[in-house]
Parts: structure tokens; sequence; C-alpha cells
């Protein structure tokens, strides 16, 4: 595939998933920072003096990017939206106010590729895992035409902690009822253990708002294009239980599945489908798309967090321990990096789909 060159900004850029943001796109081939946009609070200041004491990342702070002046995400909107090609959206707001700014964005015909939960639920917004449901986007016009734009739309990435398990659910034909119990790294909540120290030793077994979108958001992902908007799917149905845990990154989910009648496969049938499973992000041969998307490991004890979570770049999902369950069908395990193929990684991914698509254009 061709080399392009896009301009990109980050709103939210001081923040845990804004900070993974400017990691991945320091280097990447297709993508320049050219704006970074923060709370009035953070604005006037060049991003290496506001990460001195802010910075989270292992790695160290992309040089090409000290220098740069961060902008008022809301006052400055206009000159971020006239400096770039799109945005990615990171932000820590209210959901009312996270609608307002991506919707302005949008309407001054910036493309908005957010990882906020804000507009999860809109029927005209596409929900995006590139391997999935690469299609939903087919809706991007719809929205157009509500929104009164030419280039502007907004596109979100789902949930974090369902990329770990949805992808091994996906391929499964026939698949009716799922119980996933997931077990979620802090990082989730933007926290390390530095700051959140009451998490060493600890297990908290709720996390706010999380299991109604584990529950909610598979649907959407599962569902169709029809008539301008996405149509949720009925099936699988989905519950959930979501637990944080104490490690720095990744989520681990433990799934339960049961099959249609008729429709259950072998073992061997379902450890084929992974092994073979490839989308839209493979072939197209994306920058960040891991060459294998699902990795099966046939050892008892694994996957686990700290071993697999970077695997291909934090970019795949590994999967473990299927086997036949006296209540449901079949259970297994599944883990993803919760910050890169759950977030930023996920969302860089997603920009990646949708240029190569053609949705976003360069000016």
């Amino acid at each position: 595939m061709e080399q392009r060159q896009y301009r990109v900004g980050i709103i939210g850029a001081t923040g845990m998933v804004g900070q993974r943001f400017a990691l991945l796109l320091a280097e990447h081939p297709w993508f320049q920072v050219a704006a970074l946009a923060a709370s009035a609070r953070s604005a006037g200041k060049t991003y290496g003096d506001l990460m001195k004491t802010r910075w989270m990342m292992n790695e160290p702070l992309p040089a090409g990017l000290r220098d740069i002046v961060v902008l008022d995400a809301v006052k400055d909107m206009n000159d971020v939206a006239a400096g770039v090609d799109f945005v990615f959206c990171a932000v820590d707001m209210k959901k009312e106010e996270i609608r307002a700014l991506e919707e302005a964005y949008a309407k001054a015909e910036c493309p908005v590729i957010s990882n906020n939960s804000a507009f999860r639920g809109a029927a005209d917004v596409p929900m995006i895992v590139p391997e999935l449901n690469a299609a939903h986007s087919e809706v991007i016009p719809a929205q157009r035409k509500r929104l009164g734009t030419k280039r502007g739309f907004i596109a979100v990435k789902s949930n974090c902690s369902l990329q770990s398990y949805v992808p091994a659910l996906f391929p499964l034909k026939g698949v009716e009822d799922v119980l996933v119990c997931t077990y979620q790294a802090i990082s989730g909540a933007s926290k390390t253990f530095e700051t959140w120290p009451e998490m060493n030793d600890n297990v908290i077994p709720y996390i706010g708002g999380e299991e109604e979108k584990s529950e909610l958001e598979p649907l959407k992902i599962y569902g169709k294009v029809t008539d301008g908007k996405i149509v949720n799917a009925s099936l699988p149905r989905f519950t959930a239980q979501c637990i944080r845990v104490p490690v720095s990154d990744g989520h681990l989910a433990a799934v339960f599945c049961r099959f249609s009648e008729g429709q259950k496969p072998s073992k061997e049938e379902i450890l084929d489908t992974w092994r073979s499973f490839k989308g839209t992000a493979q072939e197209l041969e994306l920058p960040s798309a891991p060459k294998r998307f699902l990795h099966y490991f046939e050892e008892d004890n694994m996957p686990q967090t700290k071993l697999q979570r970077d695997l291909e770049g934090g970019m795949a999902v590994s999967v473990g321990r299927l086997r036949e369950d006296t209540q449901y069908d079949y259970k297994f395990v599944c883990l993803s990096h919760n910050t890169l193929r759950g977030a930023a990684g996920g969302a860089v991914l997603m920009a990646e789909l949708l240029c190569a698509q053609g949705w976003i254009t360069r000016f």
C-alpha cells in the first residue's frame, strides 16, 4: 500500500491515552503530529514542559513533540481544525461536554477519531474494530448529512475491555449466550501504582459503567448498517462482571459461551477458525495491524498478562484454555493490551482503515 502523509492533532494530549497517542504517532509512517491540545490550564506551554511531572509512559517523551505549544482544545478549536487533516480525541470531560466538543470539530470539517464513550450509542456514529466490522464506515455519509458537513464526522473506538474477548467470539458462528468476567488493569483508569497506591495487593469488584458497556457495545459491533443507521444485533446476549486488579497494563477476560441448538462446533473447528481468521486490517496490511490477530496458546497457564500483553506491538489478542464447560458449551480466556489494542493503538488502526477506505482525505 502506498505511503501517505496526514497531519494529525491529539486532543487531550496530556492524559494517559493522549500520551500513548503521542508515542504511537511520533514514528508513524502515515501520520505526522501537527497540533496538540488540552484544557485551558495546559494551553500556552510546550508539551515538554507540561510533561516534566506528568509523563506516565515507560518510554521517553518523543523529542519531536517537546517544543510543540499546547493549544486550548475549546478556544483554539478553529486553529487546530485548520492545521490538521483529522484529530484523535481522548479527553477527561463530562459526556455532554465531550459530545459538544467532538461535534464542534466535526462541524468544522475536521474528522474526529474518538477514544471517548460519549457517541458510542449514536446510530450513525461508527464504532469500529477494523478486523471485525470495517463495513460500518458506510454509515458516515448519513452522519455527514445530519451534521451538514462534507469532510467532518465522528468515529469512535469501542470499550477497551471488550476488545480482548469479542475478537475471539466474532468469527464463531451461532454464538447465542456469553458470560464474561474481565480482570482489568489500573491504566484503564488512567492510573499507575504511584498515583493509585491503594491498588497494591488489592482487587476492586466494581468499575463504574463498565458492565453496561460490556453488555451493550458488542451488539453494535455485531450490528448491520441499514438505511443510514447501525442496527444493533440481538445476539449474542452478553452478561458481564468487571473487576479491577493490581496489574499495570493488560485486560484479561474469562469467557463462557453457548451456541444455538445444532450449531455447536468442535474444539478443533474453533481452533481452526481462530488460527485462520483475518480481518480487513490484515488484508489491507495497515501499518498498525498485527500480522496475526488471534494467537492461541496451548499451555494451560497461558496467556499471562505480563508475558503476552505486548504481543505484536500490543495489537494482537491472545487466547487460551479452550475447553468444554458443564453449563455453557465452551470456556476460554482472552488477553489484550488495554491502552494499545484497547485504546490509542486501536484508534490509530481505525484511522488507518478510514484513510485507506477514503473517508479521511488530506486537505
